[in-house]
């Protein structure tokens, strides 16, 4: 089938390549030409483990191409897929802008029959907007052309985007008549060989069921995190907790490991754009209000944590922290609200001098942080730990995983490392030489066993 994928973000240019590496002949259109021009050559926008190879296979089999030209990308293709942004406005809802004006440009561009596809996240209520406005643009035009709106909403997690949309647990579609059902069937016929997942429902609450997944992986995580809170200044161990209440399968374990917060495009976004719909209809989320405040609060726990370390230890002016990760999570270079940034902004304000290493977000975080005489910016996990004072641990790339701790250690002028991931095990890294202080235990100290407040609200 002949496919138009419409944004080649994030979701628009796994799904197109993942689309074609199937067999299906797409097209790939953005209104930046730069990036056209630079996808033509093979260069892709972001980091997925896999998606480049995939896609230069499938340019060589002339089953994907890419081009900035409505009318003649629309000509061929019977299916339009939306994988436009959709950022938060200021009034806290869903900025819509870039789905209305590909809604507005199907309608001036397409002359016969078409389906579009909305794999955006948006709110309830939008499908409904883009036939209105598809349909007021052909009435300008003076045409009448059949057509139908689908929604379909994603469900890639960075860094296995792939994985998800090659062997999708859930295909969601929100529908209304059984010819475009029919036709979407047939799309995702190729990637439910082994058993159905397709999930039929109406278009309302197929365009809510995105935001609600996301919203209930931000409680989960939310959740974890103030119960680590609660470990940590009642002696508790939020491991032994988590496999405790983990094990109750009506809870299992996923999405149940305290951190630094969530960040990146989706969960943060998604909380917020739920949060303003619910709002215009008059109604009141406060389950969400809490799991945002407490995600807030949390990224700024471990800043709060080696300050206070510090301070009972003369002072964090002038002294050397390296911090391991930099994008929000592991196989990816998103710095979208990465619990790093927040770190970082802290430490300087106090005056430390930091040496920075993620190993594929660093170009897209100098991009962000910019030059800076305090920063260092590092070639690996050993060259962060030249001198520093004490080493912080917040992306859990998995090179980080067994690291040498005795090089590390010999680098060091300190002895404190700070483990937002709970990565490594406390009595281990004691014998190791360290202070180690973690999420959701006191700290295991070696020299001092004055505690650092944990919960520093």
């Amino acid at each position: 089938m002949h496919i138009l994928v419409i944004g080649t973000g994030y979701v628009g240019l796994v799904s197109g390549t993942c689309l074609a590496e199937m067999g299906h002949h797409v097209t790939c259109l953005d209104i930046d030409q730069n990036k056209i021009e630079n996808l033509k050559q093979g260069i892709i926008p972001i980091y997925e483990p896999g998606l480049e190879e995939m896609l230069k296979r499938n340019m060589a089999a002339d089953r994907i191409h890419f081009t900035s030209d409505y009318a003649e990308a629309i000509k061929d293709c019977l299916v339009c897929i939306i994988c436009v942004d959709t950022p938060i406005a200021q009034d806290g809802h869903a900025n819509l802008e870039n789905v209305k004006r590909v809604a507005q440009t199907i309608g001036e561009t397409m002359t016969e029959y078409r389906v579009v596809v909305n794999k955006s996240t948006v709110p309830v209520g939008t499908a409904k907007m883009v036939k209105e406005i598809i349909s007021d643009t052909l009435n300008e035009r003076g045409v009448k052309i059949e057509f139908d709106v689908v929604s379909n909403p994603e469900f890639l997690k960075e860094g296995d985007a792939v994985q998800d949309f090659m062997k999708p647990n859930r295909v969601i579609l929100g529908t209304d008549n059984g010819h475009a059902t029919a036709l979407m069937k047939e799309i995702y016929s190729p990637f439910m060989l082994s058993h159905d997942r397709l999930q039929i429902m109406d278009i309302p609450s197929a365009e809510l069921t995105k935001y609600a997944a996301n919203a209930m992986l931000a409680t989960r995580i939310s959740f974890m995190n103030e119960l680590a809170g609660l470990c940590e200044v009642n002696g508790a161990d939020i491991n032994k907790v988590r496999i405790g209440i983990g094990s109750d399968e009506r809870i299992g374990y996923r999405f149940l490991y305290p951190g630094l917060g969530y960040g990146g495009s989706c969960l943060p976004k998604d909380i917020r754009a739920l949060k303003g719909h619910a709002e215009s209809l008059n109604y009141e989320m406060s389950l969400l209000d809490a799991v945002d405040r407490v995600n807030k609060r949390q990224k700024e726990t471990m800043g709060k944590k080696v300050i206070s370390y510090f301070k009972n230890r003369g002072e964090l002016k002038g002294k050397v922290i390296g911090i391991l990760g930099l994008s929000f999570k592991p196989d990816t270079d998103d710095m979208r609200q990465a619990s790093s940034l927040v770190l970082i902004e802290q430490l300087l304000k106090e005056g430390a001098e930091l040496r920075l290493f993620d190993p594929i977000a660093m170009d897209r975080a100098k991009a962000i942080i910019g030059d800076h005489k305090q920063i260092t910016w590092c070639s690996d996990e050993y060259d962060t730990s030249e001198k520093a004072d004490a080493m912080v641990l917040v992306t859990e790339w998995k090179q980080f995983r067994f690291l040498d701790f005795a090089d590390v250690r010999r680098r060091m002028n300190g002895i404190a490392f700070f483990d937002g991931r709970n990565q490594y095990h406390p009595s281990d890294m004691n014998q190791k030489g360290f202070d180690y202080i973690c999420v959701g235990q006191k700290p295991h100290l070696l020299h001092d066993e004055r505690e650092v407040p944990l919960s520093l609200n």
